[in-house]
């Protein structure tokens, strides 16, 4: 089968699709024949040498939709289930940008109804990240949160988590990005140089663009940061709370985010698609930036 590989550190030029063997899901795995497959901001942190990896040859993509094509003994699907999943893992031989993926069983989800494959493959790094940064948070209805990029993937599905909570949200972004942010449910639009002096403002920060401290200056005094890099928080100060997410699979959680998706409590944005052959493409897309939704490989 085909799958996208880095085997050096670079570029979106480094980026290859090479041949390897259909992997075979082990106990409580499951296979999954890929339709779709997100390509993130940690695929090109990979493909650059972030996480190490050197001299190995790493598997990229995290997100994916497909269906079951095989099941390892407690693996608790059937063939033929069509599922959403999160791969987790930095540093892997194999990802989820590849013609099939084997996956924990307990990483995998019910793919939404509503939606096609390559929709639903932009739901589950992201929706997850979103959704464990707010339990960090731990803000009840009334109290006050600013989401920076909140035009983004991880920064939209944290404004929409947070308004259906009763969470007051204002959002930070470009002013151009105002009316799809407020459309996400956000109360509040903020831009870039909105911050100066403004500490104390909100309850809490949810630091989907990774602003660092211009981000945490939005905090009231005691109040609470997260950010989305593990280990990227900046120091506390006046007594504000400061954590970051580190994302892991949860299926049964992926499977309440589905469940929002076909409520229609959650919005999948897809800003292109390409098949697996042109991964080289999609990086070089994906690093120009300025995206408002994934990019997604189709094989």
């Amino acid at each position: 089968m085909r799958a996208v590989v880095v085997t050096g550190f670079g570029g979106p030029e480094v980026v290859r699709v090479a041949e390897t063997e259909v992997p075979v899901p082990g106990p409580r795995q499951v296979r999954i024949k890929v339709a779709a497959a997100t390509l993130n901001p940690v695929d090109a942190g990979v493909r650059q040498g972030f996480f190490g990896g050197a001299g190995e040859r790493l598997g990229l993509g995290w997100d994916v939709a497909g269906t079951v094509d095989a099941v390892g003994e407690g693996g608790g699907r059937r063939v033929g289930d069509e599922v959403v999943a999160l791969h987790h893992g930095m540093v892997k031989p194999l990802g989820t940008h590849a013609e099939y993926v084997v996956v924990d069983a307990d990483a995998v989800a019910t793919a939404p109804t509503t939606a096609d494959a390559v929709l639903a493959a932009t739901l589950p790094l992201n929706a997850t990240t979103a959704a464990q940064a707010l339990d960090l948070l731990d803000l009840t209805p009334g109290r006050t949160l600013l989401v920076t990029g909140a035009a983004g993937a991880v920064g939209g599905y944290a404004v929409q988590l947070a308004a259906r909570r009763g969470v007051e949200v204002t959002a930070l972004a470009r002013e151009e990005d105002g009316e799809l942010a407020r459309s996400l449910g956000a109360e509040h639009l903020v831009t870039g140089t909105d911050g100066a002096g403004a500490a104390g403002r909100v309850d809490a920060v949810l630091d989907a663009a990774v602003l660092g401290d211009s981000a945490l200056e939005w905090a009231r005094d005691g109040g609470a940061y997260v950010g989305v890099i593990p280990g990227a928080a900046p120091a506390a100060v006046r007594g504000v709370r400061v954590g970051s997410v580190e994302v892991r699979a949860d299926g049964a959680r992926l499977a309440e985010l589905a469940g929002l998706v076909d409520e229609g409590a959650l919005t999948l944005r897809v800003a292109g698609t390409y098949a697996l052959d042109e991964a080289v493409k999609a990086h070089t897309r994906l690093a120009e930036g300025g995206l408002r939704g994934r990019l997604v490989l189709v094989p």
